[in-house]
């Protein structure tokens, strides 16, 4: 049960020319790419949406507490922890100064 010797040897060298072959390695850069390509379409996604509501919230001078909430917990903090600018900051900057209508 122990097996041919020489299946081991053969199988590890396999992997390791897997491993080191550059097309391998151009998959995984390309899926990098890809994925920071993602990321900030969905921040920028993230910014326009923040910065159009801000704005109309701040244009009619008041926001409802379920919109600031929308717009803080589910827009605002998950674009600020992903690394978002400084544009949609300001935008809520103005937005914590409205008065909460009932």
């Amino acid at each position: 049960m122990q097996g041919d010797p020489t299946v081991w040897p053969a199988i590890l060298s396999g992997a390791l020319g897997i491993l080191a072959s550059s097309g391998f390695w151009a998959f995984l850069m390309k899926r990098a790419d890809n994925r920071k390509a993602q990321d900030k379409l969905l921040l920028g996604l993230a910014c326009d949406r923040i910065v159009h509501l801000g704005m109309s919230y701040i244009e009619r001078g008041e926001i409802t507490k379920d919109e600031y909430e929308m717009l803080h917990d589910y827009l605002w903090i998950p674009y600020r922890d992903c690394g978002g600018d400084g544009t949609a900051e300001r935008v809520m900057n103005e937005v914590m100064k409205l008065k909460i209508r009932k």
